[in-house]
């Protein structure tokens, strides 16, 4: 240290302080140089104390213990300072100031506060970007996380939930209304300003203590739609002929490949899932808003309400702007002047890259960051995220092009959960509509073997491939409105050797073997080829069966009315013995708790992987065309002069699997449900 610096610092409170945070402390430091002496900020101290970065001072701050600090940071003042040139006489003023800072925001930071979170966007499960990026396209878990640190945080004496038509489904809405449960339940009430419109934005707002919609929108309670879109016309157009084959009657994966509109047996299962997605709209707005189920029936056929009209009605509480609703929150806790915290503790993107500190940070952001290593004794629960498609080898959690969840992705995340000593037990969460059926196979058997008790936890679908892999696990619990079973296999192949031939395309052929050419996209399957692959088929559907009926200890003969490809709720699922329990994520880690002999009131840190992932892969996890998808399809589109082939390329990797040649486990046909 300087001579003459030590004296005035001795005696300063900065050693004590315990108000220190490293954006506090580093801001603090930069404004006090500048304004006690701004002659040498201007020579190049301010820069001086710029360059280290507050990303590179973040790392320091957090290596160093209390004792550290008590000497480190007075003594970084002290440089500071002296690089600037200034006198140390000054340096006890400094440190005062300093410390005053530092009082005032530590003040302002214990003030009542109402929280303000806004769910927008996608919000898909998964573990998303880490580090910088983690609040800039948030996971589920992300917004679940703020909503539980506000529960948590005795600033915060009530949340305003400003919903703006974030892309959810059923389950993914129970998790956000289990977690504004938990505020309330701490005594901190919820206001929802419903910007959104859809069915399943008013379920999340159902959940709260008021509801209130701004002038100008529109409530829609119309029902449950669903929508399957068949492209056989279009095919026939342009000379492609698709062939599907399946096993289970139920299994219409290829239909929107092969027929113009829904078999019997689609149509069949479709509205009997459909209807009990709809009793449980009903059921839900009766029991929240304390209404008959009769006349919530009447007001979904009425469907479209403006504001004042749902008001009335009695489906919302009050029609006003945001402001309003934070004004009529503070009124009800008693607060005059409360502190609004805007997007509450989301995290802020710092966009200062200057120096090699902003190197630093720029390269995490793109790189994305491990989650930090626990350096506490309790025991942990690891939750491993498949979600997308079902494909072997590594997956993709692409945020241009979607995601799939790879095989040896998966496998990894497993054994690395298996492998760790303080995690006790594993939970997979399911979002899948299935896929390969030697991927899902493969994510079976490692989940089957990990010595340490597995549970399931079915999000939005988990529909075949996503259903096997979860009969692997000790216990299944799913959300009353997830889709799940599809119990069957489907697989075929496209040829478009007609196609090519009306634009003078020829093929020659030279081939030795019965079923060389079952692959081949020239010609349709002989009657051998056929055999031959729907043999491979029905084999992996006998794997499939057998494998959920030890898993669920269901007698053959019940499961065969269940099986050949039928979709379940998860209500319906739970009743027909395909699950265990209805319940959210936090309901199937309490499930694997009790398996790994963890009391109920003991908390368990949670593991998410596979680890995040950074820009830098999801940049490069784009379509082979380079293109994200859809992109392609408009072009193509518009080259062939073809109406709809833009909307058959967005399925670009469903039709890719399904005529792969080799039996996939997938969903249905690919839907739309509203």
């Amino acid at each position: 240290m300087p001579d003459g610096w030590a004296a005035p610092l001795k005696g300063s409170k900065l050693r004590d302080s315990k108000l220190w945070t490293p954006v506090s402390y580093y801001t603090a430091v930069q404004s006090q140089v500048q304004q006690f002496f701004p002659e040498g900020a201007s020579r190049g101290g301010l820069a001086y104390t710029q360059g280290l970065q507050l990303g590179t001072f973040t790392g320091v701050f957090a290596a160093m213990n209390r004792a550290s600090r008590s000497f480190v940071i007075p003594l970084l003042l002290a440089l500071l300072a002296a690089r600037c040139g200034m006198p140390p006489a000054a340096a006890g003023e400094t440190a005062a100031a300093v410390e005053k800072v530092l009082g005032k925001q530590a003040e302002k930071k214990a003030a009542p506060t109402i929280a303000h979170v806004r769910l927008a966007g996608g919000l898909p499960d998964g573990v998303g970007q880490g580090g910088l990026l983690a609040d800039v396209s948030p996971h589920l878990h992300r917004i679940v996380e703020r909503l539980d640190k506000a529960a948590a945080d005795k600033r915060v004496k009530g949340v305003v939930l400003s919903i703006e038509s974030p892309d959810l489904g059923r389950a993914r809405a129970d998790e956000l209304r289990a977690a504004i449960s938990r505020l309330r339940k701490a005594g901190k009430p919820v206001a929802a300003h419903l910007v959104g419109s859809a069915p399943v934005h008013y379920m999340v707002a159902l959940a709260c203590d008021t509801i209130t919609m701004p002038p100008a929108a529109t409530l829609e309670i119309t029902g449950v739609r669903t929508e399957v879109m068949f492209f056989k016309d279009l095919l026939d157009k342009l000379g492609v002929q698709a062939e599907i084959l399946q096993v289970g009657e139920f299994k219409g994966a290829g239909e929107p490949l092969t027929r113009s509109t829904m078999s019997p047996q689609l149509r069949e299962q479709y509205e009997r899932f459909v209807g009990d997605l709809f009793e449980q709209l009903v059921e839900r707005v009766a029991a929240d808003r304390g209404l008959a189920p009769d006349t919530v029936r009447a007001l979904v056929d009425t469907g479209v309400f403006t504001p004042e009209a749902a008001r009335e009605a009695g489906l919302i509480d009050a029609v006003g702007y945001e402001d309003e609703v934070a004004a009529v929150l503070a009124k009800r806790i008693d607060l005059a002047e409360p502190r609004i915290s805007r997007d509450y503790a989301e995290r802020k993107m710092d966009n200062d890259f200057s120096g090699i500190g902003g190197l630093v940070k720029l390269v995490e952001m793109l790189s994305g960051q491990k989650q930090e290593s626990s350096t506490g004794k309790g025991r942990r629960v690891a939750i491993v995220h498949v979600n997308g498609e079902i494909a072997e080898g590594k997956g993709r959690d692409d945020l241009l092009a979607g995601g799939s969840a790879g095989s040896d992705t998966v496998i990894d995340a497993i054994r690395t959960a298996a492998k760790d000593d303080k995690v006790a037990a594993i939970v997979l969460r399911i979002d899948s509509p299935g896929g390969s059926a030697l991927a899902s196979d493969l994510i079976w058997r490692e989940a089957k073997r990990t010595k340490k008790p597995v549970v399931a936890s079915l999000s939005d679908t988990a529909a075949s491939g996503g259903y096997y892999i979860a009969v692997a696990a000790d216990r299944i619990v799913a959300a009353p409105g997830t889709l799940t079973g599809s119990i069957g296999v489907v697989g075929g192949k496209i040829t478009v050797g007609g196609a090519l031939e009306r634009y003078g395309v020829h093929t020659d052929v030279v081939s030795k073997g019965k079923n060389a050419g079952w692959l081949s996209m020239q010609t349709p399957f002989t009657a051998a080829e056929r055999e031959a692959f729907l043999g491979t088929m029905k084999d992996v559907y006998r794997l499939f069966t057998s494998k959920v009926a030890e898993g669920r200890k269901l007698d053959p003969a019940k499961l065969d009315a269940l099986a050949e490809g039928r979709v379940f709720t998860g209500r319906m699922a739970r009743e027909a013995g395909l699950v265990d329990r209805l319940g959210t994520l936090d309901d199937a880690i309490d499930e694997a708790k009790q398996l790994a002999e963890i009391g109920a009131d003991e908390e368990v840190e949670r593991v998410l992987l596979p680890e995040p992932r950074g820009l830098f892969d999801d940049l490069f996890g784009m379509t082979p065309t380079g293109l994200p998808k859809g992109a392609a399809g408009e072009v193509l589109s518009k080259l062939l002069g073809l109406p709809g082939v833009e909307a058959l390329t967005t399925h670009a990797g469903v039709i890719s699997a399904l005529t792969s040649g080799k039996p996939q486990m997938l969903l249905p046909a690919r839907v739309t449900v509203r």
